[in-house]
């Protein structure tokens, strides 16, 4: 498959070039490990407009790999083109950038209208961290500790149904320990709900009115 892929890629057959991009990014198959080559036919494809492509070259160029330098401010133009096709992964990713100001000023409005996007196509990542940003509240975006809180545990909820780990464990944010999904109120004694574990509730007035 790996001679097919690239006698395929050499006729600009973007998919092609995508997945040679992922053979000599991993390596296998009778493909050497090759960073800067993935890269380069990473970039072939992203610029005939494939998605994964887009969304494989931004990941690879926020880090500095051997014979692939680190390029935030081009790591989150790719990241962008894969979000604009509505790619989940792209814009949690993107969306990320946008909090931290990696390759791009710090916006988090922006952040948070993507990670929106991703939320809403039921990406946990995506949903925790929309949910932390509104139980916390971060600069711009007001805080919305109930809605906060119903994000976070449908990310749990989520995380579960694919076979994961639920997020209570290495994952858990800090900010659900206090705060309440019934009121929004934060409390030190919480109680975890008995279906995700994951959501909590101050009282059990709280508890029933979900």
């Amino acid at each position: 498959s790996a001679r097919y892929f690239r006698l395929a890629a050499d006729q600009d057959d973007k998919e092609a070039q995508a997945q040679l991009g992922v053979l000599l990014q991993s390596g296998g198959d009778g493909v050497p490990q090759d960073l800067a080559e993935s890269a380069r036919y990473f970039r072939l494809s992203a610029d005939q407009g494939d998605v994964n492509a887009q969304l494989q070259l931004g990941v690879l160029l926020r880090f500095d790999y051997d014979g692939v330098p680190r390029n935030l401010a081009e790591a989150a133009r790719y990241l962008r083109l894969a979000a604009d096709q509505g790619d989940a992964i792209s814009q949690h990713s993107l969306g990320c950038a946008y909090l931290e100001g990696l390759g791009v000023l710090a916006d988090p409005c922006e952040a948070t209208r993507l990670f929106r996007l991703a939320a809403d196509q039921q990406m946990s990542e995506a949903q925790l961290s929309l949910g932390r940003m509104l139980c916390e509240g971060y600069a711009d975006v007001p805080a919305d500790k109930r809605a906060g809180a119903r994000l976070v545990a449908q990310a749990a909820q989520r995380a579960a149904e694919v076979g994961k780990e639920a997020l209570r464990d290495a994952d858990e944010p800090e900010v659900v320990v206090a705060c309440c999904i019934g009121c929004g109120a934060h409390h030190r004694r919480m109680t975890k709900c008995s279906k995700c574990h994951t959501a909590r509730f101050c009282s059990s007035e709280c508890i029933k009115r979900m």
